[in-house]
């Protein structure tokens, strides 16, 4: 698939949009109403966006998994920001991973 040369930006563009929105009229704007319900409705659709997603990989179901898997991310974006964790908080995790098999990343969790 081609990307656009600015697709790598997308997540901390609307990381940015979304953090934006926190104080913003939840009569206008989604974003705004889930940080207005609190952390237990940022949650839970969380979950709701990540079992639409294992529905559509197990359906093998491309067009909604795509779909599903942009639900899940903006779902995740609203989580870490209603709980003040920046997207380069866990580029800089993957980045510490990186090269390390995930075996021994779980055995070093596990311990």
């Amino acid at each position: 698939m081609k990307m656009a040369k600015d697709d790598s930006d997308i997540l901390m563009r609307l990381y940015e949009v979304i953090d934006s929105r926190k104080t913003d009229d939840a009569d206008t704007s989604y974003t705004a109403q889930l940080f207005n319900q609190g952390t237990n409705r940022i949650a839970q659709k969380l979950g709701e966006e990540a079992i639409e997603a294992v529905i559509a990989v197990i359906n093998n179901d491309r067009r909604s998994t795509i779909s599903e898997s942009a639900d899940l991310i903006y779902h995740m974006l609203v989580a870490w920001a209603d709980a003040g964790i920046h997207p380069g908080d866990v580029f800089a995790e993957l980045g510490d991973r990186e090269g390390i098999s995930g075996l021994t990343v779980k055995r070093a969790r596990n311990t």
